[in-house]
């Protein structure tokens, strides 16, 4: 946000003032008298504003580490605590001079509506902020997210532990088992081949082919650590369906990498997915190893599908969405998005 220069601080005190003081006319009779009311408010203002300014940029540091109402509530009882010394200073300068004259009950309500009308204007201001302060928030974290999202996306295209991965496998299949690394080499082709041809719409069939490479691929590395049973409509249902590229099969990589690398045992992925009331469902549920311990947070940080779930707004909707819960045996990821059935 802007910060605005002592000479745009200085004209709001002025007209500040003068507004003041053209409301607290009534008990003025001569231009004599409004002049004064006019620079005892300025300097009164001045003395509220500057140093309260100055207090909470020292204080900030402190400001950092509340919350945003707590922060709030301190700012309002600076200004307004801090409106009401420089007003009964003024006031006590005046009637030593002369200029005004000395009553009780018309000094303590001077003060207080003093008091009052610079808390309010404080908390008309402080709304303000806090409005601009949650929208540049959220602008931020868009911006963090569509980062976030494009370098994923780069990444995605051609994972790098993926590709090593299968560099290796290959190697020694090439001197092992030519006609496995010839097969091997034809999964990766048409996996690479997907990834490289940018977001776009496919037919569930492609999807799931994809995944079968994909699958193919890592099994060979990953040889009895990985079983995967697929629960899939009809032919005749699938024909229909469409989904963004490597969107299933995104899911299945975070899942591997986060999981079955990471332990000696078995790992059972079940893969369900179902076509009603227009809503596509794909429920994708990896059992967690017993032996092996694996950290919830850590899980639960890994599984995170915004990039994929952004992609699947921008071709199905807002009402799109990936969501994932890790629960201590398993973890059970749902993609779901809004379909038409043209057939019905």
């Amino acid at each position: 946000m802007e910060i605005m220069r002592p000479g745009q601080w200085l004209l709001y005190i002025f007209l500040w003032s003068l507004f003041l003081t053209v409301i607290d006319r009534h008990d003025m009779a001569t231009w004599s008298q409004f002049l004064i009311k006019f620079m005892s408010r300025v300097i009164q203002n001045t003395l509220t504003v500057i140093p309260s300014l100055y207090l909470i940029d020292y204080l900030r540091p402190l400001f950092k580490h509340a919350s945003i109402l707590r922060v709030s509530i301190y700012v309002f009882l600076l200004f307004a605590i801090g409106s009401a010394i420089p007003i009964t200073l003024v006031m006590l300068v005046m009637i030593n001079i002369g200029w005004l004259d000395y009553n009780p009950q018309a000094f303590v309500l001077n003060i207080l509506f003093n008091s009052m009308i610079t808390g309010s204007f404080t908390l008309v201001f402080l709304l303000y902020f806090i409005r601009r302060h949650r929208e540049l928030n959220a602008l931020k974290l868009s911006f963090e997210h569509k980062l976030t999202a494009q370098n994923d996306l780069i990444k995605a295209r051609l994972a790098p532990h993926f590709f090593f991965n299968t560099l290796n496998t290959l190697t020694s299949l090439i001197e092992s088992n030519p006609p496995r690394a010839a097969a091997l080499l034809q999964h990766v082709s048409a996996l690479f081949r997907a990834s490289f041809g940018g977001t776009r719409e496919i037919s569930f069939e492609e999807e799931v082919a994809l995944c079968e490479h994909y699958l193919a691929i890592e099994s060979s590395r990953l040889a009895d650590k990985l079983a995967v049973s697929w629960q899939l409509p009809d032919e005749d249902v699938m024909y229909d369906m469409v989904i963004t590229v490597l969107t299933l099969q995104s899911v299945l990589e975070k899942v591997l990498f986060s999981v079955v690398e990471m332990t000696t045992e078995t790992i059972i992925i079940d893969i369900v997915v179902t076509w009603q009331q227009h809503r596509v469902t794909i429920t994708v549920t990896a059992q967690l190893p017993r032996k092996t311990l694996m950290i919830s947070h850590d899980l639960r940080q890994h599984v995170d599908f915004y990039v994929q779930a952004e992609r699947l707004k921008i071709h199905f909707g807002q009402s799109a969405d990936i969501q994932s819960t890790v629960t201590s045996q398993q973890i059970i990821t749902i993609i779901d998005y809004p379909l038409q059935d043209v057939g019905l």
